[in-house]
């Protein structure tokens, strides 16, 4: 598929050609039906964690919803003319920082909040999963919540938060906003030979 083409459009695709419904995915990773429902329906967005489990039932590797070819070029530096938004859904964009995302322990990526995204939604989606994250806005207005506290970051403001408290963003204004976010470890991330990777602890979504 195309690196543009919408996540939740990509799931949609995969599931239905392994020929499972959306109750059967919905058993097998834990998310609701309703949720995964609204993600392919490009309705909410939904994290790495999340995501990693659905594309473990559909048997793809996590790198089938974000990666295109691979790029041949030698350069390490990513320019700005070369950002490419792939979305996550019909109202987040994110751009990866990195040419190579699979070699390092850490995962820089511009989000886009398009004007009031998440902001409608009758029940935001909480997320958790294991690591840290250290978000930046660059640009706009962002309301975080973490742990159902909200916080509202301006341009220049910045929060570092343990990925494992319930967490989500939005945009209630009219403005576009664009912050950075780096995630570590990154779920992307190769293991080197003779590396054994730790094993996720459940958690509850």
């Amino acid at each position: 598929m195309s690196q543009r083409t919408p996540v939740g459009l990509q799931i949609k695709a995969l599931r239905t050609g392994n020929n499972m419904t959306l109750k059967q995915l919905s058993e097998q990773t834990g998310l609701s039906i309703g949720f995964l429902s609204q993600v392919e329906r490009g309705m909410s967005s939904i994290a790495v964690d999340s995501l990693e489990k659905i594309a473990g039932v559909l048997e793809v590797p996590l790198a089938t919803f974000f990666s295109g070819s691979p790029s041949e070029n030698s350069d390490p530096v990513m320019h700005s003319f070369e950002l490419q938004g792939v979305p996550v859904s019909d109202q987040i964009f994110q751009y990866a920082l990195a040419r190579d995302e699979k070699s390092f322990s850490i995962l820089p990526r511009i989000f886009a909040l398009m004007p009031f995204a998440n902001f409608d939604v009758e029940e935001l989606e909480m997320y958790s999963h294991t690591g840290e994250e250290f978000i930046y806005v660059l640009e706009g207005i962002v309301t975080l919540v973490v742990n159902s506290r909200q916080h509202t970051l301006y341009p220049g403001d910045s929060i570092l938060i343990h990925s494992s408290e319930p967490h989500n963003w939005m945009n209630s204004t009219n403005k576009v906003a664009r912050l950075l976010c780096i995630n570590t470890p990154n779920p992307f991330l190769h293991p080197e030979p003779g590396h054994i990777m730790p094993q996720k602890r459940n958690e509850k979504d």
